[in-house]
């Protein structure tokens, strides 16, 4: 497992290295919030260790950095500055973790396997970022529909019904399924919101194609599958 370590007091980065490595780790050091970033941007770690106070670019902001560019790396941020403000300040730049120095090594290495198995856990569990179904592909991360290459064009709620729908493929869903997990409200037996965008998305998606995915059981619901 490899870890960067970030902290300007080289005493305290060459503990954190010694201890670390005899824990099995590897281990890279960065004295200054600018070598901090271009290693943390260039090398794959499972963990930073991040101090606060840093030459060049704080760890604050070298945080909002890494979050933004590797948001799955768990910071660990180390520092002295331990009243509920500067903790707020270091949660808000999107760490994960927060170690007031002076610390007891042990302490620090229970933080550091619970946030490594924990991250390890969320990636192994992540839903495939594309769904398939037929010649239609749903890009999760991208909020793009593409049909036989073809780029279709999706509101909001049109995405997520469809998202729904692909995610629970071959599988018929009720209305009031839908309604529960798109709109995110009590069904009303009344309205026919359901309907109304179960057919919009036909038209956006199996109108100009001969084999049509999206299929109604009458009196159950929705599905869609190759036909």
């Amino acid at each position: 497992m490899n870890i960067l370590v970030v902290e300007d007091e080289q005493k305290v980065a060459a503990f954190l290295k010694n201890g670390l490595e005899e824990q099995g780790y590897n281990v890279d050091l960065a004295y200054d919030g600018y070598t901090g970033e271009k290693l943390a941007m260039s090398k794959d770690y499972q963990i930073i260790l991040l101090d606060v106070i840093l030459p060049k670019t704080n760890g604050i902001d070298l945080c909002r950095k890494i979050k933004n560019s590797k948001g799955d790396i768990p910071v660990l941020m180390l520092t002295a500055l331990g009243t509920t403000d500067d903790k707020l300040a270091g949660f808000d730049s999107g760490a994960d973790d927060y170690l007031v120095k002076p610390f007891e090594f042990k302490e620090l290495l229970a933080r550091v396997k619970a946030l490594t198995k924990r991250s390890a856990r969320a990636q192994s569990h992540q839903a495939p970022n594309i769904l398939t179904v037929a010649d239609l592909q749903l890009d999760i991360d991208k909020k793009v529909a593409i049909r036989g290459g073809k780029s279709i064009s999706l509101t909001a709620k049109e995405f997520s019904l469809l998202h729904y729908l692909m995610k629970n493929k071959g599988r018929v869903i009720s209305r009031l399924d839908i309604a529960e997990h798109v709109w995110d409200i009590n069904f009303d037996t009344g309205t026919n919101v359901v309907e109304v965008y179960v057919n919009i998305l036909r038209k956006k998606i199996d109108k100009d194609f001969p084999n049509k995915l999206i299929q109604t059981r009458i009196g159950l619901g929705y599905t869609i599958q190759e036909a």
